[in-house]
């Protein structure tokens, strides 16, 4: 069974940086294709990027464009988010998401999804 663990969030002031790390066991890291999403409270899912097999392919939200950059190590089973940049809005619970599928920006179809790191950014 997949399993997914995210790790990296806590508190940050605006304009400060954060990267999130996804860490994926249980499957072969190298064929899911994955992605982070987020949710704030109150608000609905939002999709915030997402990184082919390879890792040449990426989608981002228009929210985070220019401002969070999605990897991927296929040799640590290991997936990233570094954001720069951070605002008050970007407050919310991340959630790394793997699929089989190129799933893309439809965050409400991933097959595994981990439990969520809370980012909170401070104005």
């Amino acid at each position: 069974q997949v399993q997914l663990v995210e790790s990296g969030g806590g508190l940050v002031q605006a304009g400060g940086n954060v990267r999130l790390s996804c860490a994926l066991s249980g499957g072969t890291f190298k064929n899911y294709y994955m992605g982070w999403f987020r949710q704030a409270p109150g608000k609905e899912r939002e999709f915030v990027a997402h990184i082919s097999l390879s890792g040449v392919g990426k989608l981002y939200g228009d929210s985070v464009k220019g401002r969070f950059t999605i990897s991927r190590d296929n040799t640590k089973n290991m997936m990233y988010l570094q954001m720069n940049g951070l605002k008050p809005e970007d407050t919310a619970v991340y959630y790394c998401a793997a699929d089989s599928r190129a799933i893309g920006i439809r965050v409400l179809e991933y097959t595994y999804r981990g439990q969520g790191t809370q980012v909170t950014v401070s104005s």
